[in-house]
């Protein structure tokens, strides 16, 4: 299970944000008000949908971005990505990290497993294994998965913060997301003395209601979640 501090961006300062979503915020909004009078309420608490796209240089950039983010708070991931943005000079592309030396990584702040992620998807990248954003625009969401998370170090979370944060795809909930997990907790367990994270098949379960906009769905847990 991802580490909280390991959770999806906030929602950034309009000026900030990026591309706007490819599916219709408000009718995703109005179906999960529709099929779940228990996300109505919280729905209604929080507000209009504001999940937006993030901006990136690519399918590369991405995932570096993401290994380089994991298990580490907000902070000290930017940190230690900006590090290795800056040996870079022009756009993050495979060809010049793998000019980097292992030292040079080692020195920005990486582990030596995070490294060797780094290392095999620059490889990959290199090579044409990694499939570019246009081409992820016409895969369905399995298939990016599959493709994806043949990376070291890649798993089908951090594809998931893609399929939603990068590619905007409208019906993903992941199911190993402890922010996801908390939100409900706090939305569908309100009252009990004791608020227990769902199980996998408990929030499966639930989240049948919500295709096609389990994207939407997520991202109101994380705002219970927040709270």
């Amino acid at each position: 299970m991802p580490s909280p501090p390991s959770a999806p961006p906030r929602r950034a300062p309009a000026s900030k944000r990026g591309a706007a979503l490819p599916f219709d915020a408000a009718e995703a909004q109005r179906h999960l008000a529709t099929v779940d009078p228990v996300l109505r309420a919280h729905i209604d608490r929080i507000g209009d949908l504001a999940l937006s796209l993030e901006a990136t240089e690519g399918t590369f950039a991405a995932l570096a971005k993401s290994i380089v983010y994991q298990q580490l708070h907000g902070k000290a991931a930017a940190t230690i990505f900006g590090r290795v943005r800056a040996l870079v000079p022009r756009a993050l592309e495979p060809e010049a990290l793998l000019a980097l030396s292992d030292d040079d990584l080692r020195a920005a702040g990486l582990s030596r497993n995070k490294l060797a992620s780094i290392r095999d998807l620059a490889t990959r990248a290199a090579a044409g294994t990694i499939p570019t954003f246009a081409q992820l625009r016409r895969m369905d969401d399995d298939a990016i998965v599959e493709a994806l998370t043949e990376v070291r170090g890649v798993g089908r979370w951090t594809v998931e913060m893609l399929l939603i944060f990068r590619l905007g795809r409208p019906d993903v909930l992941p199911l190993a997301d402890y922010g996801i997990k908390k939100g409900f907790a706090r939305v569908f367990h309100r009252g009990a003395r004791k608020a227990e994270l769902p199980t996998n098949v408990e929030l499966a379960r639930r989240g049948e209601r919500w295709r096609p906009f389990r994207s939407a769905a997520s991202w109101y847990l994380w705002r219970a979640a927040d709270a």
